[in-house]
């Protein structure tokens, strides 16, 4: 873990109360977990992992909540959060309390052009920060910015998940994503959006990698694809066999990567 988040969180508990962690999402900070999953949205029910796991809801709430998925002795933390990368943020800082050798993210992500359709899974080439949280995080200053910056992931690590997938069967696809603010007003600014020659949007990959940066532990943004502004596939609306091709990459390949990647 780098000084910075350390710093951190030790700023963030000077004005709260400590074990936050366990207090939003009943994890252990004693316990040495395989993998940490942060989710916008996403329960491991709705993934389907507890056909093939052990899943323990340890806290549930309106907006958050906390479960433990358990395998042939693999422990997974799995946070749900709000979407957005202030959200991202702020619950990713509180588990610095925690101890975990991977870090996963799972959502999903707009296709912008034609080369991805429903249900693809995807991971980032690099994100384009479209959002002030990542200036406050990564800035001295709150006067200064990161806007529209590159964010790469450890791309030895993604390659080696994308080759691990392939041999299993399952496809994963690199795109470059932009990081939009407001889901309802990135339409506004589609074409603009467009031109900073992005494949993908969604909200959070931007900061998960800056965060997985200072965590300092191997860590993969697994996105599938829910909808495609280029060719009038919809967020909501959806076909029955755009929903099928949906479920498909959310409820197959999604959780089936997970499981792979906290074993390895």
């Amino acid at each position: 873990m780098k000084q910075k988040l350390i710093d951190i969180a030790n700023r963030f508990h000077l004005y709260n109360v400590p074990n936050m962690a366990e207090l939003a999402f009943g994890l252990d900070a004693g316990v040495v977990y395989d993998a940490l999953v942060v989710a916008p949205s996403f329960t491991p029910y709705k993934l389907k992992l507890d056909e093939t796991c052990a899943v323990t809801a340890l806290k549930e709430g309106a907006y958050i909540s906390g479960y433990l998925v358990e395998k042939d002795g693999m422990k997974i933390a799995w946070i749900k959060i709000g979407s957005s990368a202030g959200n991202l943020i702020d619950h990713l800082a509180i588990c610095a309390e925690l101890t975990f050798k991977k870090l996963i993210f799972v959502g999903a992500v707009g296709a912008l052009n034609g080369k991805f359709d429903l249900g693809d899974v995807c991971t980032p080439s690099y994100s384009l920060s479209g959002s002030y949280a990542d200036s406050y995080l990564m800035k001295d200053s709150i006067r200064e910015t990161m806007l529209f910056q590159k964010v790469e992931p450890d791309k030895r690590f993604v390659d080696e998940v994308i080759k691990t997938g392939r041999e299993k069967g399952c496809e994963i696809r690199y795109g470059s994503v932009f990081c939009t603010p407001s889901i309802a007003l990135e339409y506004t600014h589609l074409d603009e959006i467009r031109s900073f020659g992005a494949d993908l949007i969604e909200m959070e990959t931007s900061s998960f990698y800056l965060m997985a940066d200072l965590f300092e532990v191997p860590a993969v943004a697994l996105l599938v694809v829910s909808d495609n502004s280029a060719t009038g596939a919809a967020l909501v609306g959806r076909t029955e066999e755009q929903q099928q091709k949906y479920e498909y990459g959310r409820s197959i390949v999604l959780p089936d990567m997970i499981l792979t990647i906290a074993a390895k």
